[in-house]
This record gives structure tokens, C-alpha cells and sequence, in this order.
């Protein structure tokens, strides 16, 4: 085995990413930042500095690293970007940054930041240089304008949304300038890069930028934001190392909700697929989507964490799910700060009504490290109904087993076990 790849590997990755379980927070939620500011944007006494003392929590969590939201400047919610190249001053600025990637270092933890490259917010200076008209300067060429219906320059916008302007990702210059935020982050402590909204950027734009990303940071992870669609020829089309497996997380989720096994095995079948081609990123919650205790109920939420634990994948954790928070994500303005809470100043101050789904998350973290070979593992149908599922997971170059059976009847149940039939985990 070397620091760059475990060699019985099927996908050569980096060791940390191999190993790698993440806490994903989402930063201007979890320090209580005015998301939507009337006047100027200030920092109020909790930034970056906040979520480091939080790093303790994480640890005992089991989890190796932050996987972070948007901390960027930006108008409001982190994804309409002002200045990639500074911190929001919400979250403290340059300086927190800096100690929070200090404290993961000393935390043993790697980081990973949120690379909002396929729009940019309406104030930026790019677009305002665009409907100035400037064909120079250092923001020519990053945002196109086309002749609107009263003659005045008009802009593509991400998804109906009037304040996300997109970038050309046509121009070279776009490129230029996305790489050289991401090496400039990579060399100040960051290790890795998700990349929002990847589905809506040409793949070909990523071979232009991620080359001269590995060339200076030969270990980097950069993963992309994909919602559905040919996952693999994504993958292969771009050179990102993985994509956020959507289909994999709606499945365990609504197989759970509906009592219908037979779509979470579908799935699996189709996961197995996938990890031929690459290793996913995998979760069962996220900052855009109603939390699972809400969803499916918090013991029913064990049930599609220990599927998550015991399949193929990087697994990631959102920030309040291990305490069963609940939140309901709406179609409105403000629709998502019910699942971006903010959290208390330390996990002192936390309720104690989420300790035993702490515990839950501590175990399955801890039995998914026991067995690392997990990362790689493909899943076969042992059992098959609609309230109850078994299912082998196996490493297909290492020969280890272990067997999971989920029930809905008459209670939630999970049950996991060796290959010589010892208990491995229970619940319910």
C-alpha cells in the first residue's frame, strides 16, 4: 500500500478518500449567519472558528473529515458567489479559514470545500462587467450576454433563478480562472473539491480545468454534483473522480418510506454497476432535501444508514442527522432553512433527546471501518419482500463478506452479521 493508492484496489484513489466518511455542514446555517441580509453582510461572533470546535464531536462521530457548503463571499446563501477568492465575512473571513484547516490537520481530518463554478451571483463583478459591456479586463470572457427583448444585454440564469448567473464555461478564460481557485484553496489546507451543479456544466469544460488542478495537487479528490442521467460516461467524459450518487440515496429513502424493497434492490443491482466504473460518493441526506427523520421517521433512519454504511461508496453524514433533527424542506423563499439549522456554540449544549441516534451513527461508522474493503463492496439479493430485505455485501478482490437484513415488520429492525453468522450490529 503507498500514501497515493491501496494496490488490491479496483479504483486507484487517494488513502484518505478510501477511508474517508464525511460530516457535511452547510456553515452559514451552522453558525447562525443572516442567510438573507437587508443591509450589509457582517460577522456576528460565530464563524469557521465555530464549526472547528466541533471537531472533537466529529471525531468521537468516527468520521475522517469536513465535507463544507459554500463558504465563499456571496450575496445570501452561499451559492450566488461574489468572490471565490475570499471567505465570507459571515463565517470570519481568510484568517478562520485558516485555523479551521489547521485544527483538521491537527484533528487528523481532511477538507473538502463546495466549488460553486457553474453560476455565480448577480453582484459579482464579471457580470457586471458583462452588461457593461468591458471586453477586457480580468473578468472578459467569464459570463456571455446575448441581445434581450428590449435590446439591453440579457444573461443565462441557473434554473429560472434571476440572482444565479451562469458563467461561459465556453470561454478559456472560465477555465483559467476555475483552476486557479481551486489550487489556490488546495494550497491553503483544503484537500478535495465537490462541484455543485455538475450536471448543468459541459463535461468537456472539467477536462480543461482539473489537468492543471492534479498537476500541482497529484492527490486531490474532486467529485461532482449529479442528480441522474449516465453516471459512468459522466465520470469518464469530465476526468472528475466521482459523482454524487442521487439515485442510490431517492431509493433508500422511498423503498423505506413505500415498504417496497423491491426499488432499494433495483438500485443496488444498478449501484453494483456503477462500482464497476468508479467509486460514488454516497448519503442519505443533504442540504437540499427534507431531512430523513422527517422523511421516513428516526427509526426508520437507522435502516437506511446501515445500508449506507454496508454498500460501495465515500459516505458522507449531513451535520444533525446523527442527532435526528428534523426539517422539512419547501418551495418557497426560505424554504430550505429548516434543513440548514444552526447549531449550538458546543455539543455541551446539545439536547440529549438525539444521543441514542448518535450511538446508532457511532456503531455503523465504527463497523464500516472495521471493514474498509466496504468502500469498493457490491451487494446480492439474499431475500427479497417487500417489508424485509437480506443482502450480502462483498469485496470483490478481498473475498469478505458480511449479511444485512433490513425490516419494516413489525418493527424497524436491522441486523448485521459475519460471514460465520456472529452479530456484528442490532437494532430495534
Amino acid at each position: 500500500m503507498t500514501a497515493q493508492s491501496c494496490t488490491h484496489a479496483t479504483h486507484p484513489m487517494p488513502d484518505w478518500v478510501r477511508h474517508g466518511i464525511w460530516w457535511h455542514v452547510y456553515p452559514l446555517g451552522f453558525v447562525g449567519a443572516d442567510i438573507r441580509p437587508s443591509g450589509p453582510r457582517t460577522f456576528t461572533g460565530r464563524g469557521l472558528d465555530s464549526i472547528a470546535g466541533w471537531l472533537g464531536y466529529a471525531r468521537d462521530l468516527g468520521v475522517s473529515g469536513l465535507l463544507l457548503g459554500p463558504i465563499f463571499e456571496s450575496s445570501s446563501h452561499g451559492y450566488d458567489t461574489l468572490d471565490h477568492m475570499h471567505v465570507d465575512v459571515r463565517l470570519g473571513g481568510d484568517a478562520a479559514f485558516d485555523r479551521l484547516a489547521e485544527a483538521c490537520r491537527d484533528h487528523g481530518m481532511h477538507l473538502v470545500l463546495d466549488g460553486v463554478f457553474n453560476h455565480v451571483g448577480r453582484q459579482h463583478p464579471a457580470v457586471r462587467d458583462a452588461l457593461a459591456g468591458r471586453t477586457d479586463g480580468p473578468w472578459a470572457g467569464m459570463v456571455a450576454t446575448r441581445p434581450g427583448p428590449d435590446g439591453r444585454p440579457d444573461l443565462d440564469v441557473f434554473e429560472g433563478h434571476g440572482d444565479l448567473v451562469e458563467l461561459d464555461h465556453r470561454d478559456p478564460r472560465t477555465a483559467d480562472y476555475v483552476a486557479r481557485v481551486m489550487n489556490h484553496w488546495l494550497d491553503r489546507g483544503a484537500s478535495g473539491w465537490r462541484l455543485d451543479a455538475a450536471y448543468a456544466v459541459d463535461p468537456a469544460f472539467w477536462t480543461r480545468v482539473l489537468p492543471r488542478v492534479r498537476e500541482s495537487h497529484p492527490g486531490v479528490w474532486v467529485f461532482g454534483e449529479v442528480i441522474h442521467g449516465d453516471y459512468p460516461a459522466i465520470v469518464a467524459a469530465s476526468g472528475m473522480d466521482s459523482l454524487t450518487q442521487y439515485e442510490l440515496c431517492q431509493s433508500i429513502r422511498h423503498a423505506i418510506a413505500s415498504e417496497n424493497f423491491f426499488e432499494l434492490d433495483w438500485n443496488l443491482t444498478r449501484h453494483n454497476a456503477f462500482l464497476d466504473a468508479f467509486v460514488p460518493q454516497t448519503f442519505v441526506g443533504n442540504h437540499d432535501m427534507t431531512r430523513l427523520a422527517s422523511a421516513i421517521g428516526p427509526e426508520r433512519a437507522v435502516l437506511a444508514l446501515a445500508v449506507l454504511m454496508t454498500v460501495g461508496g465515500v459516505p458522507s453524514v449531513y451535520y444533525g442527522d446523527e442527532q435526528a433533527y428534523v426539517g422539512v424542506k419547501e418551495a418557497r423563499l426560505g424554504g430550505d432553512d429548516d434543513v440548514r439549522p444552526k447549531f449550538p456554540r458546543s455539543p455541551a449544549e446539545l439536547s440529549h433527546l438525539g444521543a441514542w441516534m448518535y450511538r446508532a451513527h457511532q456503531a455503523l461508522v465504527a463497523l464500516r471501518r472495521q471493514h474498509p474493503w466496504l468502500v469498493e463492496a457490491r451487494t446480492e439479493r439474499l431475500l427479497l419482500e417487500n417489508r424485509r430485505y437480506r443482502y450480502r455485501a462483498f469485496g470483490s478482490e478481498t473475498g469478505e463478506t458480511i449479511i444485512v437484513e433490513l425490516a419494516l415488520d413489525p418493527a424497524p429492525t436491522v441486523r448485521i452479521e459475519d460471514a460465520a453468522g456472529r452479530t456484528l450490529y442490532h437494532f430495534g
